[in-house]
């Protein structure tokens, strides 16, 4: 079982590292690596020009378990932006707009894995 976990970790770490290689390949500055709050997280705090977007990223080994994105349903959204809020607290600056995106990472076997960023997937209420 820990071993499942370890592995499943690692596999989440991977695919928010790539996540990360992503977005800086688009300009984008990452910020934060797992801004945490108590127990909840955001995975990725990144900037460009004036925009902040709080950054889901959910990974998948294959289609068996669904498409990655479906996992962040509406209780997910609410404590991603319980933590944004914080994040905004300490580090906002006047003028920034923020968002929230949400970033695929589907490894498929030997295949390079598919990254799917979508961009302004909601925004904080």
């Amino acid at each position: 079982m820990h071993t499942d976990m370890a592995r499943s970790h690692e596999f989440g770490r991977w695919g928010e590292d790539l996540a990360a290689r992503h977005l800086a390949a688009r300009g984008w500055t990452v910020l934060h690596h797992n801004f945490r709050l108590g127990h909840k997280e955001l995975d990725l705090v990144a900037r460009r020009r004036g925009i902040v977007a709080f950054i889901e990223v959910k990974s998948r080994s294959g289609p068996l378990f669904g498409h990655p994105l479906e996992a962040i349903n509406a209780a997910k959204r609410r404590e991603l932006e319980l933590v944004a809020r914080a994040w905004v607290a300490r580090h906002g600056r006047p003028g920034d707009v923020y968002r929230f995106d949400a970033i695929a990472v589907v490894r498929n076997g030997a295949a390079p894995p598919i990254v799917q960023h979508i961009e302004d997937a909601w925004r904080l209420q």
